[in-house]
């Protein structure tokens, strides 16, 4: 590495539902400075809540994106104050969260492209940037009409798997521009160009509407996650003239071109920074765990979420796959459940009288397996499979209405989400072999008890991350790699992406747990009485307690 690249920084940004961050990392991708704004406290005049605004009707939530870019202004300003150097700053990325879709007028798109570096970004893009300044978001579920509209345009919702990777989503950007189209058609008609939340901020800084990454434009029920282009047949049944308002779509390692000159008078980028396609806060995590396709991303949150890397795309209704952040030819599996940490927090009140410690002694007190005692605990409809109930069955395959220790019923509800976390992954084709790895993060992942147990049932090592924002963090390792990429054009000797990002910062995952020798003589014949159990809950019996214990 030459001198010049000695001094190369990368910035990334995270536009979430919450906040906006920003991250700098030196060439050795060690964090030199950080900023956040806080939308809900920071930025009181837009009266969000949780970051959103619930619309007039049920189910609506939007934000202004005006909003957006007062952060943008604000977060920049106090990475200055901080005295980083942005004159370093070699190439920016970003993550932005999924499914928000923004409509740029004829003014908003002049605006971008003819910044004054006097002015203050909100002060110029402004609420006659954008013919919609309502901008639907993730949260809103309000398109189910337009949801059946477009499945029934294409053939249903098979096809609609087949071509874009999931059925039709309410959140998901499609269906929402169909409403848009249908409810607001003089604004549609006015919409120069439609950006997603992550291509919105790589616009801010190239000074030109980006254009949408295969990764993130995989969430549209737009895109051919195989021929990497839009589907003609899904955007006619979306909106007219579609295509030319959306732009081409683009890898997610694609340079863009250089920082617009409003960057470089303001805040002192250098002139030949390059600005790398951003792309959706879930690949982009993926991006920032570093995993391949041995690895099993298991995320617990208040939904627990599975990420893997898939060498081919499965047609399969109930998970989404994703054009893949890094490698251009795999493909990304996410797999979204409902129960999650709120079904845990459920019984360790009542088990535990809330106190995790004793939860975890209870855990650890009863053998693997749980002497055959197992349990299903779906509070809330459950996404995959489509069941809700409570169902526990005991050593001789009877279903029981309460087990007679605390220990056995916090075992088995513990045994009993990863044994389900683990049928779907199967499902959804992952390979479990010798190789396999698994990265647990959020909120439990502090939790060694409850990580020992997904060890044991996935018979697999588990890792956590030293470094906490997987979707901030994959924002500024892209740009990196990106122009690493540049650099090295066609050299058939490049590194891979993961392999280029750990051969700088090789101390990013942290072993914590291995599996029993014994674990998959355990937990393999388990694996099938789950499937029973939960195929016996999706039909509606036997369940011997609905929602609660």
């Amino acid at each position: 590495m030459g001198p010049q690249q000695l001094k190369r920084a990368f910035l990334g940004f995270d536009l979430s539902t919450q906040k906006l961050k920003a991250i700098l990392l030196n060439s050795s991708l060690d964090v030199v400075a950080s900023a956040e704004v806080k939308f809900d406290s920071d930025l009181p005049e837009f009266r969000t809540q949780g970051g959103a605004n619930p619309g007039p009707n049920k189910n609506e939530f939007f934000v202004q994106p005006v909003m957006w870019v007062k952060a943008m202004d604000i977060v920049l300003d106090r990475l200055v104050m901080q005295e980083a150097d942005l004159s370093t700053v070699a190439a920016i990325s970003g993550s932005g969260q999924q499914h928000g879709s923004l409509y740029w007028s004829n003014h908003g798109v002049t605006t971008l492209e003819n910044l004054d570096p006097d002015k203050f970004l909100h002060a110029q893009i402004d609420d006659s940037a954008f013919v919609v300044n309502r901008t639907p978001i993730w949260m809103d579920a309000s398109t189910s009409k337009q949801c059946i509209e477009m499945e029934t345009a294409i053939g249903g919702a098979e096809s609609m798997v087949e071509i874009t990777g999931s059925k039709c989503y309410e959140r998901f950007t499609g269906p929402q521009i169909r409403k848009i189209y249908q409810q607001k058609a003089h604004a549609y008609e006015d919409a120069r160009r439609i950006s997603l939340v992550s291509s919105f901020v790589a616009s801010l800084f190239l000074g030109n509407v980006a254009g949408i990454d295969y990764s993130d434009g995989s969430g549209m029920n737009l895109l051919d996650i195989r021929q990497k282009n839009w589907s003609q047949a899904c955007l006619n049944a979306c909106a007219p003239d579609l295509e030319e308002r959306l732009g081409p779509p683009v890898s997610p390692n694609t340079i863009l071109g250089n920082v617009c000159e409003y960057f470089v008078k303001r805040f002192s980028f250098p002139s030949d920074c390059k600005v790398v396609a951003c792309t959706g806060d879930n690949p982009s995590a993926l991006a920032g765990m570093l995993v391949d396709k041995n690895w099993l991303s298991v995320s617990l949150g208040t939904s627990d979420t599975l990420m893997m890397s898939l060498e081919e795309p499965r047609n399969w209704p109930e998970g989404h796959v994703l054009c893949h952040p890094t490698e251009v030819q795999e493909y990304m599996g996410l797999l979204c459940f409902r129960n999650g940490s709120l079904v845990r927090e459920g019984v360790n009140k009542t088990e535990a009288n809330g106190d995790w410690q004793k939860f975890n002694e209870l855990l650890e007190s009863t053998p693997r397996g749980n002497f055959g005692n197992m349990a299903v605990h779906f509070n809330e409809m459950e996404i995959i499979p489509k069941a809700q109930g409570t169902m526990r069955m005991n050593r001789e395959n009877q279903t029981v209405i309460k087990f007679n220790s605390p220990q056995t019923e916090i075992r088995a509800l513990v045994e009993g989400q990863m044994l389900h976390h683990r049928a779907v992954a199967e499902d959804m084709g992952f390979h479990f072999g010798k190789e396999t790895r698994i990265l647990a993060t959020g909120g439990a992942s502090v939790n060694k008890s409850i990580l020992q147990t997904i060890a044991d049932v996935f018979n697999a090592p588990v890792h956590i991350q030293t470094e906490s924002e997987a979707a901030l963090m994959g924002a500024a390792f892209r740009a990196a790699y990106a122009l690493y990429c540049q650099d090295l054009e066609q050299d058939k000797t490049a590194l891979c992406y993961r392999d280029y990002i750990l051969s700088l910062t090789p101390n990013q995952l942290e072993l914590v747990c291995e599996p029993h020798k014994d674990s998959e003589t355990i937990y393999t014949p388990m694996l099938q009485r789950y499937r029973n159990m939960a195929k016996a809950l999706a039909r509606g019996k036997p369940v011997t307690c609905v929602c609660s214990d």
